[in-house]
């Protein structure tokens, strides 16, 4: 025994100096490809700097990237509406924040529409393919899906989602909304902060590990250059995602040049992406690499438009996207709020975040219980959405932390029965270790439009470069199946056709009837956090919309993350450092467990709101915690 256990000591002592040694040759190496800036712009980085107020009375726009606000201003102003200039904007968003919004993405959508006063939602989250049952994935010794596998990639939204803009609201052609996008991916764009929290933080060997593992992925962010560190200013160009919308864009021309209708125009670019030349690039990459997505899972997607879901506080009313995504949270939590006196509490003091923290942890027990694709799952929206349920759920607030989240609650029918709720526990994920020098990121963006007749979209586009990038595309499908559950008693647990319950959602809010609000942010669980957060600095603090979002935010992450592995931190607190500063004392008595982060981190949200005054002009506001940007005339 003790020679096998010799042997074996002086093999892991043989294998430590080979790996030492071919780490040390790699540096070598290394040390000899040039690692200088790639073509310096000029650029001042806008995250964590201080925003101002903007007003506006004719049109404004806000959204994740100053390029992306400045498309939708551009098409505003050459006499498109907030549905054109909504879809250059997420276009370009693709370009300057692809790491966190890749085309083609996830993007939900609601829209009021000023000429009848009305709000809808847009379903703008892809379908997992026919192949991927619960089953298969539970075959490969799955609990649930990893992030890092082309498994993981849905059946892609967004090209639908634009269309539909477009062609059911829409005044311009594709070719027009999507040129400022081209020329940006052709031309370049200085590599921002945000961009480098993904991309710009790889070691060397992460670099090389992210080149190897997704080749694709690596020659596009890093230009066929993995060896050079990303730098801020850094021009940022992608050709092959130009080339793919310049081929859908050259799709419409052909048929309007023909004689065809602007309405033909859009069906063909639509017709490119899911039936044709794009269709097909697309389904090779996935039989080669063996992914599951087919031409009949391309050719058959559909979105549609939904009646959103809807809850109230106050004279305010807040509209949503259904259960596709973890937009109820925030109405829900408004709800279990709403009677309680909070300003009496104190901006910020222990005792509001305590009161804050819960009702949104009652409502991620109901999320995590209740909510899923609605063609999958029966929602019970008629008893979560109402009033006697809130008073239901207040009476669950307790003194101290709950520590784990409390459980669901009871939903009964109007007969009296009760309606069973599923399970979504955190699991121990079998899934691939991270690459040395790799964190896999997981964020959004965020975009919000008027236009000068009084229209409004927001959209929450999504989308991660953890998968294989289909090649000479710009196309990355993302990873989003990764919010599904493998759990058979949940509601989002993985199902052919299925969509998961995406973290992404928007936001539009009437006051008394009216439109007052359209919002929208990054940050997976925090999302619906932030939104509450800001507009209850706006309605009980009496804060404007920019004040309201640069204020110091909480963020609770007892609920098991929408992300697999689905951990969570029952009874923990993320508080900004300013607010720690301030309330962590006070916090821990009443039995949380507290994180200190930096001041406007990105992990808190990065929200963009436009509000309307009551004198017919707009507040636009925009988080300093990104690279989000206001504009308005």
């Amino acid at each position: 025994m003790k020679k096998v256990i010799r042997i074996f000591l002086k093999v892991l002592m043989w294998v430590g100096i080979s790996l030492v040694g071919l780490i040390a040759l790699f540096y070598v190496v290394y040390a000899f490809f040039p690692k200088g800036p790639r073509d310096l712009m000029t650029w001042t980085d806008l995250e964590q700097t201080p925003r101002t107020l903007v007003t506006a009375q004719k049109e404004a726009a806000v959204t994740g990237t100053p390029w992306a606000t400045e498309a939708a201003m551009s098409i505003l102003q050459k006499e498109g509406n907030a549905y054109d200039a909504s879809v250059a904007a997420l276009l370009v968003l693709n370009v300057t924040n692809g790491v966190h919004s890749s085309f083609p993405c996830e993007a939900p959508v609601i829209i009021y529409n000023a000429a009848d006063g009305t709000v809808h939602s847009y379903i703008g989250a892809g379908k997992a393919p026919a192949a991927a049952t619960l089953e298969s994935f539970l075959a490969r010794g799955w609990k649930t899906i990893p992030g890092t596998n082309i498994w993981a990639q849905l059946v892609p939204a967004s090209p639908d989602v634009m269309i539909a803009l477009l062609k059911d609201y829409g005044t311009l052609s594709f070719a027009e909304v999507a040129a400022p996008a081209i020329q940006i991916a052709r031309e370049g764009f200085p590599a921002t902060r945000v961009l480098l929290v993904d991309m710009g933080k790889f070691t060397a060997i992460g670099r090389f590990a992210y080149q190897v593992l997704w080749p694709t992925n690596g020659d596009y962010f890093f230009q066929h250059e993995w060896w050079r560190p990303l730098r801020v200013g850094d021009r940022t160009m992608y050709p092959d995602m130009a080339n793919t919308l310049q081929s859908m864009a050259d799709a419409e021309t052909a048929v309007t040049s023909g004689g065809g209708s602007r309405l033909e125009g859009l069906q063909a670019v639509r017709d490119i992406f899911y039936k044709g030349d794009i269709a097909q690039e697309i389904t090779n990459w996935e039989t080669q690499k063996k992914g599951l997505i087919t031409s009949d899972d391309l050719a058959n997607y559909n979105g549609g438009w939904e009646t959103p879901i809807s809850g109230s506080y106050g004279d305010y009313t807040f509209y949503t996207n259904n259960g596709w995504t973890q937009g109820a949270v925030g109405p829900m939590a408004l709800q279990i709020l709403e009677g309680i006196d909070l300003k009496s509490m104190g901006h910020n003091s222990p005792e509001y975040i305590h009161t804050v923290v819960q009702a949104i942890e009652l409502a991620m027990s109901d999320r995590d219980a209740y909510i899923g694709d609605p063609a999958f799952v029966k929602v019970p929206w008629d008893v979560l959405m109402s009033k006697e349920y809130a008073t239901q759920r207040r009476e669950k607030m307790t003194g101290s932390a709950f520590g784990p989240l409390p459980a669901p609650g009871v939903v009964t029918t109007s007969t009296g029965e009760i309606v069973p709720h599923g399970t979504d526990n955190p699991q121990t994920a079998l899934i691939a270790i991270n690459p040395p020098g790799i964190t896999i990121g997981q964020d959004t963006t965020q975009l919000a439009v008027r236009d000068s007749t009084g229209n409004v979209v927001v959209i929450t586009p999504s989308d991660f470069p953890w998968t294989p990038m289909v090649p000479n595309s710009g196309i990355n499908l993302g990873n989003r199946m990764n919010q599904f559950r493998l759990d058979p008693n949940s509601p989002d647990v993985l199902a052919a056709g299925k969509r998961p319950r995406i973290t992404p959602h928007a936001m539009i809010v009437f006051k008394n009837g009216k439109f007052f609000m359209g919002y929208s942010t990054p940050g997976g669980d925090m999302q619906s956090q932030a939104l509450i957060q800001v507009f209850l600095n706006m309605e009980i603090f009496g804060m404007n919309v920019q004040d309201a979002i640069s204020a110091p935010r909480f963020y609770t992450i007892s609920a098991p993350s929408s992300f697999a592995p689905n951990e969570s931190n029952p009874g923990t607190i993320r508080l900004e450092s300013d607010l720690y500063d301030a309330a962590a004392a006070g916090l821990e008595t009443l039995g949380y467990k507290l994180q200190k982060d930096p001041k406007w981190d990105m992990d808190f949200g990065g929200v963009g709101a436009i509000v309307l005054r009551p004198d017919g002009g707009m507040d636009v506001g925009a988080d300093p915690r990104w690279e989000t940007w206001a504009m308005g005339n």
